[in-house]
């Protein structure tokens, strides 16, 4: 390995190394975010799996959780901000390998998107509460996409600025979020589990009592998408002091997550019939709030959910930076995206391209009238590109390691077995819908019920990520397109504001 570059006198050669597991934890778990999954996703789920949404949640745990072992055993042996991205180039191939980043920048970009406009939409909810319905001749409607966004556009500045005053900052507020939200969300569950007037059922948690393939196939997209953000503690790897300690975090936000899950669910279904969780839809956490305590405590789980919203819109923006930091170093992105702040040592730039980015697409869904059909918009089209990555990279994990198999049962289950079915149940599952999305309408229409608009936005996607890189190929002549492998961020001095045009070495070999 070559000798790093010397640094400029003052000048910080690296992210700075600040992280351990409890930031990983935050990170993870706040982009997780299971008060706004529960609060907006119980009714989108409802509407495919019914009663059974307990069920479908646990089923969908299972692939995700192999992806999450996959993930830790990849970083153990190659930490990079990069995660997929780069561990997929190097073990099936360049184009793949770039593809994993791309959807990841794009899916989370589109994400960032219609969070901004629940986290508007939330903060609405609580104003009406307040007792405030209309602002200068303005109605304050929490179900209305436009006004939503106009606020969700003034969270997504707030949570840019403190991504890029520092990861250590961010994560220090995220934390107290989180301790906040989870104490509220556990004392409202758990209080529902016990006077809730709807009978529990031992079917709420059998998968095969879901009406059809269609239903659960459409469900488990949403219940995978439900899991999305425990992968963001790996994007900071640069900025922990141990490499495992990501790994750690995001098991551990993982696996937190599906016990939050399962009692939310559970708790919800014990207050709401299927009816009521498909009509109150991203309001669900307000109705449950409501039918449980009187007046100031009812507003609690509103106050949780909007804690909940914030904390996921700055945990989106903190990995998509870096995830993006780690192509353009690569020469696959172009040198904006690996600018650093010269104080906090972030990627300030590329985060600020980020928010630009989120907002022009936030503005331009306005289309949709109503944020329940855009959350099911972007669900469904995040929840493809979702499967497509996460099942290449278990992909890699299994091709990087297939000498395990001669290393004993063990090893063969944990490096090889474990991720390659993994991969397969998710390509299975795309695959589907794929299919089914394809036959499902006869023309076009801009609605989450029209199988051709859903799958128009992850075909364009993937076409203009084959666009990009082939000009990374062909024009930036990437490095990363001859050998597949990531820089190694420690072997070189990483540009900072001044020295962004300079050409970056290739990577480092072995």
């Amino acid at each position: 390995m070559p000798s790093p570059v010397p640094q400029e006198p003052g000048r910080p050669s690296r992210m700075r190394r600040s992280l351990g597991v409890k930031d990983g934890v935050a990170i993870a778990a706040s982009s997780t975010a299971a008060t706004t999954s529960l609060g907006i996703g119980m009714g989108s789920l409802a509407a495919y799996a019914g009663r059974q949404t307990p069920a479908l949640l646990l089923l969908a745990f299972l692939p995700v959780f192999g992806i999450a072992l996959s993930y830790a055993r990849l970083n153990r042996t190659e930490p990079n901000c990069g995660s997929g991205y780069t561990w997929v180039g190097r073990s099936i191939g360049p184009w793949s390998g770039f593809l994993t980043g791309w959807v990841v920048l794009i899916g989370s970009v589109i994400f960032m998107a219609y969070t901004g406009a629940v986290t508007g939409s939330v903060v609405l909810q609580f104003l009406n509460k307040l007792g405030l319905h209309s602002l200068l001749g303005l109605r304050l409607d929490p179900s209305s996409t436009g006004i939503s966004t106009a606020v969700g556009l003034v969270a997504l500045v707030l949570v840019t600025v403190t991504a890029i005053t520092g990861v250590r900052s961010a994560t220090r507020l995220q934390m107290w979020l989180l301790i906040f939200e989870y104490a509220v969300l556990v004392a409202f569950c758990g209080y529902a589990l016990y006077i809730g007037d709807q009978p529990f059922s031992l079917s709420w948690l059998n998968p095969f009592e879901i009406g059809s393939p269609q239903a659960l196939a459409q469900g488990m997209v949403i219940a995978v998408f439900i899991y999305w953000g425990w992968d963001a503690a790996f994007s900071v790897n640069e900025e922990t002091r141990n490499a495992s300690d990501a790994a750690r975090g995001g098991l551990i936000a993982l696996v937190a997550m599906l016990g939050l899950f399962l009692i939310g669910a559970v708790a919800f279904q014990r207050v709401m019939s299927t009816g009521e969780l498909i009509h109150n839809g991203p309001q669900a956490l307000t109705f449950l709030g409501s039918s449980l305590a009187p007046e100031p405590w009812a507003s609690l789980p509103l106050a949780a959910l909007m804690c909940s919203a914030f904390a996921s819109l700055q945990s989106s923006v903190i990995p998509t930076a870096r995830g993006a930091l780690a192509m353009a170093r690569d020469r696959t992105l172009g040198p904006v995206w690996q600018r650093l702040h010269p104080r906090y040592g972030s990627p300030a730039v590329g985060t600020l391209v980020i928010m630009a980015m989120a907002a022009l697409l936030a503005v331009l869904a306005v289309g949709i009238p109503k944020l329940n059909d855009m959350i099911l918009t972007a669900v469904n089209s995040i929840g493809l590109t979702v499967a497509l990555y996460y099942g290449l990279t278990a992909l890699a994990c299994a091709v990087r390691f297939r000498g395990s198999l001669r290393d004993g049962a063990v090893r063969a289950v944990r490096d090889v077995v474990v991720p390659a079915a993994s991969a397969l149940a998710l390509f299975g599952l795309g695959g589907y819908l794929v299919w089914d999305y394809a036959t499902m309408s006869d023309h076009f229409e801009a609605s989450p019920d029209n199988g051709w608009f859903m799958l128009l936005l992850p075909a364009l996607f993937l076409l203009l990520g084959l666009a990009t890189a082939a000009w990374a190929k062909w024009v930036r002549r990437s490095p990363y397109f001859r050998t597949g492998r990531g820089t190694d961020a420690d072997a070189l001095t990483l540009p900072m504001d001044g020295d962004a045009g300079e050409p970056l070495p290739h990577p480092v070999e072995g």
